[in-house]
């Protein structure tokens, strides 16, 4: 996590540069009368898994990184009202005390609780690449680039890379292959805010595991959640 914020700080700083050198149009090309907004974006997240069994809680900072481009389409003449689509990549770490094991000659996932246990490690991480679509309404004009906005829409994935770690002591466990995994993922999403800074959440329409996946009879599920920030630029 030490290297995405690092990843962040930097970005932060380019993005932020980037939309107060826009903010000033120039004057001998004119003002651009059809416009776009906002197609390339950068956010971090805090991240969170509700819904999940009695026995499994979170622990420690669980965050995300994610980028990507998203295709900015005005619908009125004004272009402040817009349908975006794009594609981007998203990279989760969850800190939490589910182990995930298997059976050594099925090879079948094993679900339990650490509740009570000590571990130096245990956690998800995920890659995905994503399908952002939204519905796009803003106070932007062709003069500027600070404005109001607000948008909101789904993010339909492919997990394509999911690594369970558990270290303590002397033992490592690392599960790659989770057959109750559900990895085509599809969530909601709602983002607001002004010029550089603006405030982004997520939440997963399905759960992360399958009915398949269970821990002491109660279906595993857990649905991520991630709550964060995101920068955009032209």
């Amino acid at each position: 996590m030490k290297k995405l914020l690092f990843i962040f700080c930097c970005c932060s700083v380019f993005l932020s540069s980037g939309q107060e050198t826009l903010a000033k149009p120039d004057q001998d090309k004119g003002i651009d009368s059809l416009y776009r907004e906002d197609q390339f974006y950068v956010g971090v997240t805090y991240n969170l898994l509700l819904n999940r069994p009695n026995d499994v809680n979170q622990s420690g900072f669980s965050g995300g990184f994610h980028f990507g481009f998203t295709r900015d389409m005005p619908i009125n003449k004004r272009r402040n009202v817009a349908i975006g689509l794009g594609l981007g990549y998203s990279i989760n770490v969850y800190n939490h005390n589910l182990l995930i094991n298997e059976e050594e000659n099925t090879e079948q996932s094993i679900f339990s609780s650490l509740k009570g246990e000590d571990f130096s490690t245990n956690r998800f991480t995920t890659h995905l690449v994503e399908m952002p679509l939204e519905f796009r309404w803003r106070t932007s004009v062709p003069e500027t680039h600070k404005f109001y906005r607000i948008y909101t829409g789904l993010k339909i994935g492919y997990l394509y890379h999911f690594r369970a770690s558990f270290k303590e002591s002397g033992i490592e466990i690392n599960q790659t292959k989770v057959d109750e995994l559900n990895r085509f993922r599809y969530g909601a999403t709602f983002t607001f805010g002004w010029n550089t800074f603006n405030f982004h959440f997520y939440y997963s329409l399905n759960t992360l595991f399958d009915n398949n996946a269970v821990i002491e009879g109660e279906k595993v599920g857990l649905n991520p959640v991630r709550v964060g920030l995101v920068f955009y630029i032209l």
